[in-house]
């Protein structure tokens, strides 16, 4: 199976969503990989019906399940745990600090199916396993550039190496906008369709200019000057001044840029001597807020152009 996965030692592992998760037999198949954040209670399974069973879910046994194996006759629950257990689950999650029967724990073992243990209510569980694998298991990718929050749009700076994109960044910190991410981006796709970046731990909250080397924005300026990740709403791309290349003018197209399948605007600004390229992030970031909010500057131009090309008279009649 291809895609995005994960493994159970890496949910095992997990500290910061509190699933408190420890192994109760099967480390042998810690390295199971999980493709995809949805759970499965196999209840059905349990009594021997397997039809509708997703084998490479997270299958969590709740007290129900684990009630239902306690009660059931020791035969029938062995024949019936040894079939579940011949399909290749990738792991087991007893909730609710519940002790399955020693069968049950002898079979997984010897089957290689990793089986965890929380005192989390299965509800509890559920819930946070479930946002825990939607956030680590969503597409990723990594870009060259500078990601800024200016007033409240998340800007990605682009260009090639030594074009100015660390210097804008820095003008519009100064300006009072906040850094996000320099020199590497970090953008993770957030269901259905956002981009959301941050910068790598190693190097967040850094810059590097050139001639100054590497600044720490948040010492220099304050926690107001940084953040630690922004959805991104528009691509600004800087290349350098070429007067035989035609620039748009006008602005009634909206040219778009794709990153991970998500579609965001995409604005390339020529750059040159004596163009004031924060000033124009800035009117870029306002003019994004206008469009949002229903209101288009050039399209507006247009059509009163139009409008007063179809009133005025083609010429004057000589009488």
């Amino acid at each position: 199976m291809d895609g995005i996965s994960l493994s159970i030692q890496e949910i095992l592992d997990d500290s910061e969503y509190g699933l408190g998760l420890t192994l109760l037999a099967g480390a042998q198949g810690l390295g199971n990989r999980i493709f995809s954040s949805r759970i499965q209670k196999p209840g059905l399974a349990l009594a021997g019906y397997t039809e509708h069973l997703h084998a490479t879910r997270i299958q969590v046994l709740g007290n129900t399940e684990i009630s239902f194996l306690n009660q059931m006759e020791k035969t029938l629950a062995l024949e019936c745990v040894n079939t579940l257990c011949s399909f290749p689950i990738s792991c087991f999650i007893i909730t609710k600090g519940l002790v399955p029967p020693d069968f049950f724990l002898e079979i997984v073992e010897k089957t290689g199916i990793p089986t965890l243990h929380t005192s989390l209510q299965s509800s509890t569980f559920i819930s946070l396993i479930t946002k825990f694998l939607e956030e680590r298991l969503l597409p990723t990718t990594h870009m060259h550039g500078v990601l800024v929050d200016v007033l409240g749009v998340g800007i990605l700076l682009m260009g090639k190496s030594g074009i100015g994109k660390s210097e804008c960044a820095l003008d519009l910190v100064i300006r009072g906008h906040r850094l996000v991410a320099d020199d590497m981006v970090f953008i993770k796709k957030k269901m259905p369709a956002a981009l959301v970046g941050q910068a790598e731990d190693a190097i967040q909250h850094l810059m590097e200019i050139r001639g100054l080397g590497i600044i720490n924005i948040k010492d220099l300026y304050g926690v107001s000057a940084i953040r630690d990740k922004k959805i991104i709403d528009m691509m600004l791309e800087l290349t350098e001044w070429d007067s035989d290349q035609e620039y748009d003018r006008l602005g009634v197209d909206d040219n778009k840029a794709t990153i991970l399948g998500v579609d965001i605007p995409h604005i390339i600004i020529p750059v040159r001597p004596g163009r004031n390229l924060g000033s124009i992030i800035e009117v870029a970031a306002r003019n994004f807020l206008l469009k949002v909010m229903g209101y288009h500057s050039a399209r507006d131009f247009q059509e009163r152009l139009l409008s007063r090309m179809e009133v005025r008279p083609l010429g004057n009649e000589v009488e």
